[in-house]
């Protein structure tokens, strides 16, 4: 496979450049953490990858332990390592899933790392896992069978161990599969990754029954930079799905790995490391279809009132089966200190907002002295792009994970709900704020949308929909919203400086939307 142990069986030559072994980039690294050092073709592979979050530089790897599934095909081996970038200021932890053939893997040509004595009866040829059917195969077969690895070592003479083992998340009234209650097991007929995204890979699984028919296929997804603790889009997923909601994908499993902490010396680590659920590949998502209304003058309050509904149906599902918190004073001087913290970030970096800057103030005190509600667990990065509208079953709500920047901490502690719907307030005015937008790096869509509607038009559009969304959220909900309007404000500004701090530095075209939002929320 890839492990130091083999190195020095390379074919190509140590990278000269490298740090020594014994001089890690981070000196607060325990010896014993510091694993088994990787091949440099390793390194600068990795170097190359979307999910590497160094970008521009390259990591020093080391693998602090591994495990190997079992594999149903002849000549094929599976490992998966946790890999730790000695390079990193930050401990990053990586999942590097690999198999190893005896013969290429046709068509995979993109994936492959390196050949072992190319040109001999010895040749093996090394992949990145995601792109092997073998290895998506094995994968589930785990997760349906609950498997549970050996711990190996990554050499005799490093102490860390790694296992991992497999979690069924099927509910028992409906399996994804195969609509009943049998559990047995289907065979993979393709699989293929999907592109563009960044910490993540996710694979997208064909399967058959025994007699050849195609199931319901799964898209399963590989966390690359792994964490101790929960993953929220596993837990929170898994709480819905048990409390009978069809309001998101039928979860399949889960696999969750145990390591020994790098940032915790002498201490283990839990954390998943992939989830699996099943796959609606005809179904549109909400932005696509929100922009096509938008450009055309559709009325889409229809939809938006039921996705109201159906965000407070998962808001209700959740509350009643995972912890909830009081607001007590305490939590909410945490809350606002954070919301203040970003806001002081903003201020800093988008100059246009510095004229703004006491009345964002007031808008945070208004919340400060409303009256909060319960905390709870919510979706977290809620917008158009994370809703599917699925034949027969409506709006289905996608990707639990919460906001990218926030800790997974944070990302997994009880929140407030009117966060998901301000969410969703901002993404009906960004759909709005697209129409004016003359470039094509809208997020979801793959052209520029031509809208044949006026600029009054459109924001009247955008406004009918938030309307038609908030009516729905309290239709279902019971929640009176003008009563918490203060709050809902603050969630609402929170959000557009976030925004306005993330346009400046990727798309400043797209500025004057989060601007408008400010001007508005704070006039």
């Amino acid at each position: 496979m890839i492990d130091g142990d083999r190195a020095q069986n390379a074919d190509q030559p140590a990278d000269p450049n490298r740090p020594a072994s014994d001089r890690s980039l981070n000196p607060d690294l325990a010896p014993r953490h510091r694993g088994t050092p990787l091949p440099s073709y390793v390194n600068a592979w990795v170097a190359t990858q979307r999910w590497f979050g160094s970008k521009g530089n390259v990591p020093a790897l080391r693998s602090i332990g591994y495990f190997v599934l079992d594999c149903a095909q002849p000549g094929v081996t599976i490992r998966v390592d946790f890999v730790l970038d000695t390079a990193s200021l930050h401990l990053t932890l990586y999942q590097l899933p690999t198999t190893e053939r005896t013969e290429e893997l046709p068509g995979a040509e993109n994936a492959l790392i390196t050949v072992r004595h190319p040109g001999s009866v010895q040749a093996r040829y090394i992949y990145d896992a995601a792109y092997d059917p073998a290895f998506a195969a094995a994968l589930l077969a785990f997760m349906e069978r609950q498997g549970v690895s050996a711990s190996t070592r990554p050499s005799v003479t490093d102490r860390s161990v790694a296992s991992a083992r497999g979690e069924d998340l099927r509910p028992r009234s409906t399996d994804p599969s195969s609509g009943s209650t049998v559990t047995t097991e289907m065979l993979v007929a393709s699989t293929r990754v999907l592109s563009g995204e960044q910490s993540n890979t996710s694979i997208i699984v064909e399967r058959t029954d025994a007699t050849g028919n195609p199931t319901t296929p799964i898209i399963c997804k590989i966390f690359r930079i792994i964490h101790a603790g929960e993953n929220p889009d596993v837990a929170v997923q898994a709480a819905l799905a048990s409390a009978g909601s069809r309001r998101i994908p039928l979860p399949f499993g889960a696999v969750l790995g145990q390591w020994d902490d790098p940032a915790e010396p002498g201490s283990r680590a839990v954390g998943h490391l992939a989830f699996a659920q099943e796959f609606l590949p005809d179904a549109p998502d909400a932005w696509r279809t929100a922009l096509v209304a938008a450009a055309s003058g559709s009325d889409f309050t229809g939809p938006a009132f039921r996705l109201g509904q159906a965000t407070a149906d998962v808001h209700h599902d959740l509350a009643r089966t995972l912890p909830t918190l009081d607001a007590t004073p305490a939590v909410i001087a945490e809350e606002m200190a954070k919301m203040r913290l970003r806001g002081g970030q903003a201020l800093s970096e988008v100059h246009a907002l510095a004229r703004h800057r006491d009345a964002i103030e007031a808008v945070f005190s208004r919340a400060e002295t409303a009256v909060w509600p319960r905390l709870q667990r919510i979706h977290g990065d809620f917008h158009l792009g994370q809703v599917l509208d699925v034949q027969g079953r409506g709006w289905v709500l996608l990707d639990f994970e919460g906001e990218p920047l926030r800790t997974l901490r944070e990302r997994t502690h009880p929140d407030i709900p009117l966060r998901d719907v301000a969410g969703m307030l901002r993404s009906f005015s960004y759909v709005a704020g697209a129409m004016t937008v003359t470039d094509a790096s809208r997020p979801g869509a793959s052209a520029p949308v031509t809208s044949a509607q006026t600029l009054p038009a459109v924001l009247e559009w955008a406004a009918a929909c938030r309307g038609a969304f908030l009516s729905g959220y309290a239709e279902r909900s019971g929640i009176k919203l003008a009563e918490q309007s203060a709050l809902l404000d603050a969630f609402e500004l929170d959000k557009a400086l976030y925004e306005a701090v993330y346009e400046i530095r990727n798309r400043p075209t797209w500025l004057p939307i989060p601007l408008a939002a400010v001007e508005r929320l704070v006039g």
